[in-house]
């Protein structure tokens, strides 16, 4: 998911914490990839932004450098979550952040989550087990 330091949905660095540390030893991967293109919240360093993940919430897991999610300077990884010719599955707008892509362990896209999805929903956790 794309992550940002001031936002409101920050605090779901938590509950992705949560489900690093629990399903990690099963296969479970949570990457954030920073991006400061939704309202200017993710303004740090990239060391900055590991600082305040670390101490703030205890995230663990792997974070990219800041890239761009939407745009003529998106990041690879994005254009294939975004585009349905690439992911074969859907296609979609980062609306905002911490939207969500969960890919299965084939490396399919499974589907995508708005920021309003925490980490622990159903909708989500289904697809975990």
């Amino acid at each position: 998911m794309n992550t940002a330091s001031q936002c409101g949905f920050t605090p779901q660095f938590k509950g992705l914490e949560n489900l690093h540390k629990t399903l990690s030893p099963k296969g479970l991967v949570v990457l954030g990839f920073p991006c400061n293109q939704f309202g200017g919240q993710e303004p740090g360093t990239s060391k900055e932004i590991q600082t305040f993940c670390k101490t703030s919430y205890g995230a663990d897991f792997p974070l990219s450098e800041k890239i761009e999610v939407k745009g003529d300077n998106q990041h690879p990884i994005y254009k294939w979550l975004t585009d349905k010719t690439l992911n074969e599955q859907s296609s979609s707008s980062v609306k905002w952040n911490f939207q969500k892509y969960l890919i299965n362990k084939e490396g399919n896209l499974i589907d995508y989550y708005y920021s309003t999805t925490n980490p622990s929903n159903k909708k989500i956790t289904k697809h975990l087990k």
